[in-house]
């Protein structure tokens, strides 16, 4: 079945940097009725609808390009602007609706890597990690809204240079952006290795509980032999561990933290880790408890001791004061 071309061949009106802007912020809402059979279609739609309008002024024009681009459409939410500066290009040329739509699948594939690449890899652990040291560090609220701001100051400028940079470009930007794409899809994600480095390196503090008594002395495995080997060890083995599984397994994330959640409760409870004094060493949780409790029992019973002692010495000093002695 032949798709519909537009009956009014002549070029659309040309769309100002007020109904650009107004794309840009409504592409926010790409993924508002995201769904398994057309996915991103529905708020791509609603992205570009202001621009479609100013083009096809003709009805019947606009209903045929409505319809073809409610087709499948799935791309990064982030560089989804720059699909639709493209596709409102050929818009404006009427150009035939099966060259707007192989353009627009050909343009959304590539930016998936590119995206990931700048935005998951790299932005996002460059201002989680810095937010999360404000936060541990300053124990406040100041983190969060930190690595809200740096994400956020990053992304919209992107989003909105990108709808007027493809607009201006039609479809010579798809060669622009691909052009040097592989190297710097490379670099960003090196990048992002090293920023994973810096914050296991940083923030890593998985420690085993590995004071062991000799005689009178005690050697501490962590500190006097893996942090001198390879510091922070065990962290590095957990991420590498991770990296394992997500990349050749094909583990979630979820499973990621359920297997954490898991080994640090069982490693806990057996006495691998926790304190590192030598006064601990081979003790499981529910000793620690008691341990803990007995010290608390032992400080109530000293302050019971004082707290009477007090009070028969006020007794006494009552007594003296009124001439009465003691045993008379």
């Amino acid at each position: 079945m032949a798709s519909k071309q537009y009956i009014d061949k002549t070029r659309g009106q040309s769309l100002d940097k007020k109904t650009l802007n107004q794309m840009a912020w409504r592409s926010l809402f790409l993924q508002g009725s995201f769904n398994m059979e057309r996915m991103q279609a529905a708020g791509w739609l609603y992205g570009i609808l202001p621009g479609l309008r100013k083009i096809h002024t003709n009805k019947e024009d606009l209903a045929t390009s409505m319809e073809h681009n409610l087709e499948f459409f799935n791309t990064h939410p982030f560089l989804v602007t720059f699909v639709m500066g493209i596709v409102l290009a050929l818009e404006e040329q009427k150009a035939d609706t099966n060259t707007i739509r192989a353009v627009r699948v050909a343009a959304m594939g590539p930016l998936g890597g590119i995206g990931d690449a700048i935005f998951w890899l790299t932005l996002v652990p460059i201002a989680a990690g810095i937010g999360s040291g404000f936060a541990i560090e300053s124990k406040s609220i100041v983190g969060a809204f930190f690595f809200l701001a740096a994400f956020n100051l990053v992304q919209f400028p992107v989003r909105y240079w990108l709808m007027h940079w493809s607009y201006k470009l039609g479809t010579n930007a798809i060669g622009e952006l691909t052009k040097h794409s592989k190297a710097f899809t490379r670099s960003a994600s090196l990048l992002g290795v090293f920023v994973v480095g810096v914050l296991t390196s940083n923030f890593g503090g998985t420690t085993l509980r590995s004071v062991i008594k000799v005689g009178q002395s005690a050697l501490d495995i962590q500190t006097g032999v893996l942090d001198v080997i390879v510091p922070k060890f065990l962290p590095l083995v957990i991420v590498l561990g991770l990296y394992f599984l997500f990349a050749k397994k094909k583990w979630t994330p979820i499973h990621g933290i359920f297997l954490l959640g898991v080994v640090a409760f069982v490693g806990t409870a057996l006495g691998f880790f926790g304190p590192k004094s030598a006064d601990y060493i081979g003790k499981a949780p529910l000793d620690l408890f008691k341990d803990g409790m007995k010290i608390k029992t032992d400080k109530e019973a000293a302050d019971a001791k004082g707290s009477t002692d007090s009070k028969v010495k006020a007794i006494e000093e009552a007594l003296k004061k009124a001439n009465i002695k003691v045993g008379e």
